[in-house]
């Protein structure tokens, strides 16, 4: 069996074509790309030779055979371990809606599916969600009607689409929408299918989506309450 995870590289801006170029050489054709900015101290920036602020934020995913591979290759050929290069890390992902899209975001690397993660016990899951830009309602939309409170969006850019064609049978243009949506486990499949369900391939938003265990959370109780009344208005109707 196989681990799934989300790889997010943060590298300064002016090498973005280059680690792009790199992922692609090492067959992760399939990738979103955000702007960022970095918040340190000017003392921590000059220390780790970062220059300025500006930042962007990779997202990939891989199987822990992959990440052994590229992290291999991000020491050796990108020197990822000099100051001021970037940094990467990853990040377990418990479940993938659908075999075309789990087809398509593996982009051809060895997987042998098991059972979900094996963080079984966390009480909240983050739900990502990629979808054409512009299209974030529609998802929201879908989300709300099965409990969801709400979620934050990120305006990236997707590569891979020849692999979509191939996986997907769908072409997906390039400007993207990432919703962020953190709910209680239980609630997750009936977010994800939901957003399938009116938002997936077959509509304009063409939405992947994705999920990941959280492991702790602080400032949730607010968002609880919304979900528990979402709950019973639906249950009264």
């Amino acid at each position: 069996m196989s681990e799934l995870y989300l790889m997010v590289t943060i590298i300064n801006r002016n090498l973005t074509k280059k680690f792009m170029d790199f992922y692609t050489d090492t067959g992760l054709e399939v990738s979103m790309t955000a702007a960022g900015s970095g918040t340190a101290a000017n003392e921590i920036l000059d220390y780790f030779g970062l220059e300025g602020s500006e930042k962007s934020v990779l997202f990939h995913v891989v199987t822990d055979g992959k990440w052994s591979e590229v992290k291999r290759k991000l020491s050796k050929e990108m020197k990822i371990d000099i100051p001021g290069v970037g940094i990467a890390f990853v990040i377990r992902i418990s479940s993938i809606g659908g075999k075309k899209a789990l087809n398509y975001l593996t982009c051809g690397q060895e997987f042998v599916k098991g059972d979900e993660s094996v963080l079984k016990e966390t009480k909240y899951e983050l739900v990502v969600v990629i979808a054409n830009q512009g299209y974030s309602e529609d998802v929201m939309d879908a989300a709300r009607k099965v409990h969801a409170a709400g979620g934050t969006v990120i305006h990236a850019k997707g590569t891979g689409a020849k692999k979509a064609e191939k996986f997907l049978g769908v072409t997906l243009v390039p400007e993207k929408d990432m919703i962020f949506i953190v709910t209680k486990t239980e609630n997750k499949n009936d977010i994800m299918r939901a957003i399938m369900d009116e938002a997936g391939f077959e509509s304009k938003a063409k939405s992947i989506v994705f999920s990941i265990p959280v492991t702790d959370t602080a400032g949730m109780r607010l968002m609880e309450e919304i979900e528990e009344s979402m709950h019973l208005t639906n249950n009264n109707t």
